[in-house]
């Protein structure tokens, strides 16, 4: 029951699709342009650099929200498999603003929700999740890239600290977290199909924080 109640949380707060909203306060559906995504790249290169970032900040906070609700309910009676519930309070979030019920399950792809869990999962991800991002996106502009070299790193690093004991838990609730990070992993990969195809074939668009957008 306690799974199924973080996910709900998850999910009502990944409810809050901050690139459509912020589309409609400025006439427009953001899914009606550019790559068709409601998340963060599609706003920065269609509205521009401060309407991304306002994106990325909504996106991320919601699943920052998420967790810390999750933790606030569950950190006294379930402090053993706290972090179990985290991750799925942080599925719930990427799973509504990927597949948003009122929007016809149309959303984003889940990165900045992601961003969002790495950020209040656990301190230990945070320095990884920064280095493959930024370093990828600052070398290569492929947000693409970066955001799938981030979630490979989410992967391993999750089975890595689980392993050394850094979550505190048995091993069957470490099995079951790996197993969401897996599906999360995959769901990400999957959402990412198009742009896997596109970097193969050199054809991936690049991002910028100025201007370049529009020409490139």
């Amino acid at each position: 029951m306690e799974r199924i109640i973080c996910l709900v949380i998850g999910y009502v707060f990944g409810l809050f699709q901050t690139a459509y909203i912020y589309g409609k306060l400025h006439g427009i559906d953001i899914r009606n342009y550019g790559s068709g995504n409601a998340g963060t790249t599609n706003t920065l290169r269609t509205l521009g650099t401060k309407a991304g970032l306002i994106v990325l900040f909504g996106d991320i906070m919601k699943c920052i929200l998420a967790i810390v609700l999750t933790n606030m309910i569950f950190r006294q009676s379930h402090p053993d498999e706290i972090y179990l519930l985290k991750i799925y309070a942080a599925a719930g979030a990427i799973l509504g603003h990927n597949f948003p019920f009122y929007l016809h399950f149309k959303g984003g792809k889940g990165i900045a929700a992601t961003a969002g869990m790495i950020l209040s999962f656990h301190p230990y991800l945070i320095p990884m999740g920064v280095i493959l991002f930024f370093g990828t996106f600052f070398t290569t502009h492929y947000v693409s890239l970066g955001s799938l070299l981030v979630y490979a790193g989410f992967m391993i690093e999750m089975v890595v600290l689980g392993q050394m004991g850094i979550f505190g838990m048995s091993q069957a609730a470490l099995n079951e977290m790996y197993v969401v990070a897996a599906f999360l992993t995959v769901m990400a990969y999957y959402k990412h199909k198009d742009n896997i195809k596109r970097l193969l074939g050199k054809t991936e668009r690049k991002t910028y924080l100025t201007h370049k957008n529009k020409a490139d």
